[in-house]
């Protein structure tokens, strides 16, 4: 079966709660035009796609940008010639491969050693071929993406791999589903708070990231991949020097997002958010806390407050219990 946006292993993915998210949007709020300026998985702004005649989606990872344009971009591409791709993928021994940049640094860690070297050379002919335009290359490079993903000997982040056993060979190359919409989209890799002052939307999403967390080096395998950079790697968990960090994971968190909040020009602003300021794990520490973010947010417009019980990211050390996913909705003043 081709690959849907959702079928990854994200931190903080919101797949779960997308539809109880857009029930409070189409309850409280009107207008056709919204923004997922932390787009992540992606997955918030697929939703609003059936609703909104124009989206925008933005998020600083590269991997994640090309993500967007494969399942996304309305430009054509040549199914055919996708499933030429695919099916050569799926044929290649690795008896007939050398070692790559990928086998000579992941295999045996991140991946078995044949599956990382069938990963490697996929990528250098993807980055080789001339023959595909820009979406076509999104959609190789992001099939590649969620095959490594489904395989990977991760927690379902790559902060680090799992050590201790024997790797399976188990690697498929198989493609993922772009979407048709007749909605205007828009994608960017910016830094949110640059593209909000430059931004006008009626609906604007915020999912920033919670903690200490910084995605780019969470997900610094992907983004290796993708961007194809081949950089010198370093430590045990191979990752390249640090590049993509967040003001969001910082202790400038607060001051980052009245930036962001007073920057933007809409109707609503809706902000995701969790309650794991609580918890006993310092990476998990929230950076900002509810009356933080509730101050903020009063500065802007009328404030309402939503909870859901929900199941956190949990990589098996952090215990935290009685999880609250909270969305805070601001009616912008006028």
């Amino acid at each position: 079966m081709p690959y849907e946006i959702w079928n990854r292993r994200y931190t903080g993915s919101k797949y779960k709660l997308a539809d109880w998210i857009f029930e409070i949007i189409d309850s409280h709020c009107s207008g056709s035009s919204f923004c997922d300026i932390f787009a992540g998985t992606g997955i918030i702004a697929k939703t609003a796609l059936d609703r909104m005649s124009k989206v925008v989606i933005n998020d600083f990872l590269y991997s994640n940008e090309l993500i967007y344009k494969a399942f996304f971009m309305q430009s054509q591409y040549n199914k055919e010639k996708i499933e030429h791709y695919k099916k050569t993928f799926q044929s290649l021994q690795v008896v007939d491969l050398s070692e790559n940049y990928v086998s000579t640094n992941f295999g045996g860690k991140f991946f078995s050693h044949n599956d990382a070297i069938l990963i490697g050379e996929i990528r250098e002919r993807i980055e080789q071929a001339n023959d595909i335009n820009d979406k076509e290359r999104s959609i190789l490079i992001a099939s590649l993406l969620y095959s490594i993903d489904k395989i990977a000997n991760t927690v379902g982040h790559y902060d680090a791999y799992i050590k201790g056993h024997t790797l399976k060979d188990q690697f498929k190359f198989d493609l993922i589903s772009p979407y048709n919409t007749e909605s205007t989209i828009s994608i960017y890799r910016e830094d949110a708070n640059i593209l909000a002052k430059s931004l006008e939307c009626d609906i604007v999403y915020i999912d920033p990231p919670y903690n200490s967390r910084q995605y780019s080096r969470f997900y610094h395998v992907l983004e290796n991949i993708a961007s194809w950079k081949k950089p010198e790697l370093y430590g045990v968990a191979l990752k390249p020097k640090p590049e993509n960090m967040s003001e969001y994971c910082r202790a400038t968190a607060l001051e980052a997002f009245t930036e962001l909040i007073n920057g933007l020009k809409c109707k609503y602003i809706l902000v995701s958010y969790n309650n794991t300021y609580a918890s006993k794990s310092s990476s998990s520490l929230n950076k900002m806390t509810l009356d933080n973010i509730k101050q903020v947010l009063t500065s802007k417009g009328s404030l309402s407050c939503f909870e859901k019980s929900h199941q956190f990211f949990n990589a098996g050390k952090t215990s935290f219990l009685d999880h609250k996913e909270m969305l805070f909705l601001v009616e912008v003043n006028k």
